[in-house]
């Protein structure tokens, strides 16, 4: 029975792929790890139209606290039997400068955007190195080119980028595949907070990034690991 945990069910990509999997068979089990109950009961509502509700299994842990995860993995594997994906989508962002960055808000951004991911793949790894699976991390372009004002997030997607590459060849022994895709302006709540006067209805949707991130998490790719995907739209297309 193979088991697919999901972060940031809640809302945006992370909702949208939820979705499009249950839709996909891929696999039996599917865990979500999300902060808000009430956004996680509807994305399972939303799924148990395409598979079974016992097949889903919802998680409330705010990965600002990401000491929490290693009980959650526990709980999840005692529960499915296994782990065979893992699909880091939760963000946080706090868009500022330099000068008004506060060293609070900084680690915010690192314990949800990359304290967490590190966290849950150490975790979901002692798990997955007996059997391989694949692990996918959603990072940003903003993560790849000088983005003034936007520090924290920024660099917090550059590590999670760097991560990406470095555990795809030391975990490759494993048999276990890892995937980074850096999505460009999506209408989500987060890109809501990086440029609040774009009108959402302009720019790609989560759904569309949903797709990329299903198909490279079909159990039959083998070829994609390894790489920073830049997933964008093109302005009037």
């Amino acid at each position: 029975m193979a088991t697919c945990i999901i972060t940031g069910v809640g809302s945006g990509i992370g909702k949208a792929t939820a979705i499009m999997l249950s839709h996909r068979g891929y696999y039996d089990h599917y865990a979500l790890i999300g902060r808000n109950a009430a956004d996680m009961a509807a994305t399972a509502a939303a799924m148990s139209c395409n598979i079974p509700a016992a097949a889903i299994h919802t998680y409330n842990l705010d990965l600002s606290a990401p000491e929490g995860i290693p009980e959650v993995v526990a709980s999840i594997v005692a529960t499915t039997g296994s782990i065979d994906a893992l699909l880091n989508i939760a963000g946080y962002t706090d868009p500022q400068p330099l000068l008004t960055t506060s060293l609070e808000s900084f680690e915010l951004t690192y314990r949800v955007n990359v304290y967490a991911p590190f966290m849950l793949m150490r975790e979901c790894v002692k798990y997955m190195k007996t059997s391989g699976g694949k692990i996918l991390n959603v990072a940003s372009t903003a993560g790849m080119t000088p983005r003034p004002g936007w520090l924290s997030y920024a660099s917090s997607k550059a590590a999670l980028i760097s991560i990406s590459e470095t555990l795809t060849a030391e975990l490759s022994e494993y048999g276990i595949m890892v995937y980074c895709v850096s999505p460009g302006r999506c209408a989500t709540k987060l890109r809501r907070r990086l440029a609040p006067d774009e009108d959402p209805s302009t720019i790609m949707q989560p759904e569309e990034v949903a797709e990329v991130i299903c198909n490279l998490i079909n159990p039959a790719e083998k070829c994609l690991d390894g790489q920073n995907i830049v997933i964008r739209k093109m302005i009037n297309r």
